[in-house]
């Protein structure tokens, strides 16, 4: 019996002296990358820029000062947040009042609609 305890502990202290003993890794060659482009600032495009006028429908609601179509549909927005008109069960609906009947044509469209929408009251 003494025989065994014996290698037992030679075996424990061998594995005890592997696991502290560090690993050397194998090194890796890291490839250089080329230098990063600096970004430009991005350039607005002019389309979306130009001030367009109205239609009386449409001036109902966003004012009769000629705007920019981002500008335009931001307005509407703040009138569909401000009335409270998006559908409340499918937020992706806008429910017409007074004022959105004659611009949307029919009681409710949805919001991917509003730029088709905004296309036909505009010049």
């Amino acid at each position: 019996m003494a025989k065994t305890a014996k290698k037992a502990a030679k075996k424990a202290v061998k594995k005890a002296a592997k696991k502290a003993a560090p690993k050397k890794k194998a090194a890796k060659k890291v490839a250089k990358k080329a230098a990063p482009k600096k970004k430009s600032a991005r350039k607005p495009n002019a389309a979306f820029m130009a001030p367009l006028t109205a239609s009386p429908a449409l001036a109902e609601v966003i004012g009769t000062k000629p705007l920019p179509r981002t500008e335009i549909v931001k307005k509407i927005w703040d009138y569909i947040r401000k009335n409270n008109l998006q559908d409340k069960k499918n937020r992706r609906m806008i429910n017409a009042d007074t004022k959105l009947k004659p611009l949307f044509g029919k009681d409710q469209i949805s919001m991917f609609e509003l730029a088709k929408v905004v296309n036909k009251h505009v010049k």
